[in-house]
């Protein structure tokens, strides 16, 4: 019964998120606004998907260094 009461508080919480979100306020434009060029498509992988594993890859390899100093 308990894991029932947990899943409909996550369900419910989640759906309320979602819903509340204002992201159809973004297809209007508000002063001082001054969107620069769209991304292409190599440029949006390599920013939101290469650039956080190289990043990973880098402290994740700072901390094996780190431990095997030890």
């Amino acid at each position: 019964m308990n894991k029932k009461r947990a899943a409909a508080v996550v369900l419910g919480t989640g759906l309320l998120m979602l819903l509340s979100s204002p992201s159809a306020l973004a297809l209007t434009r508000d002063d001082g606004d001054d969107p620069g060029p769209g991304l292409s498509a190599i440029e949006t992988i390599g920013l939101f998907v290469l650039a956080p594993l190289a990043l990973f890859a880098v402290i994740a390899g700072l901390v094996v260094v780190s431990e095997r100093k030890r």
